[in-house]
């Protein structure tokens, strides 16, 4: 045997172990590997690219949470700062004597009325007095109408008002300034000395 013919044996030997190697790996489509290495290719080449299948290709990212809305927060926030709703409400009052707290919740109620008067227009859910014979019909809107007592059976339902109910009309609350932090409903104080 001539070494050239050695050669061309070795040589073809070699690309038949390739190409069955390409079969193997293609899943028997010779076609699909060289698109593979036309992907890889472009994937060393093209970061953008490159990111788009490392994202497919990696562990699965768990999404943070979107953080809650700090919006309800405001009127709270509102009531804290004109009237020290909170500090009241989170106080143990009972060692208090009676007119003592009586002097304090008329200074919260008449800050608190007038910050609600001065930032929410309300008006009832229904306009009835109290005791008032009301009708309830099929489809009523149970987040604005809760009936309690005998509840059986399909509406329409037929009871008293117990009470009338608010629905917020229009509010007029600022939004915060760029960067606070929405969840802080009063800042601590601290004065210096």
């Amino acid at each position: 045997m001539t070494p050239t013919l050695a050669a061309v044996i070795a040589v073809a030997a070699c690309l038949g172990v390739f190409l069955l190697y390409i079969l193997v790996v293609s899943g028997g489509s010779i076609g699909r590997f060289f698109e593979s290495r036309r992907l890889a290719n472009r994937w060393l080449k093209d970061p953008v690219f490159a990111a788009k299948v490392d994202a497919l290709g990696g562990p699965p990212v768990k999404p943070t949470p979107p953080k809650p809305s700090g919006e309800p927060l405001r009127l709270l926030a509102l009531l804290q700062r004109e009237g020290r709703l909170l500090d009241f409400l989170l106080e143990d009052i009972q060692a208090y004597p009676n007119d003592q707290i009586g002097v304090a919740v008329r200074d919260i109620h008449a800050n608190c009325r007038k910050a609600i008067q001065d930032h929410l227009t309300l008006e009832p859910v229904i306009a009835k007095e109290e005791g008032a014979p009301v009708d309830i019909p099929a489809g009523f809107d149970p987040s604005a109408i809760r009936l309690t007592g005998n509840v059986t059976g399909i509406p329409p339902f037929r009871g008293a008002l117990t009470h009338h109910g608010w629905r917020v009309k229009d509010l007029k609350l600022a939004k915060p300034p760029e960067g606070q932090d929405e969840f802080v409903v009063q800042p601590a104080e601290v004065e210096l000395s």
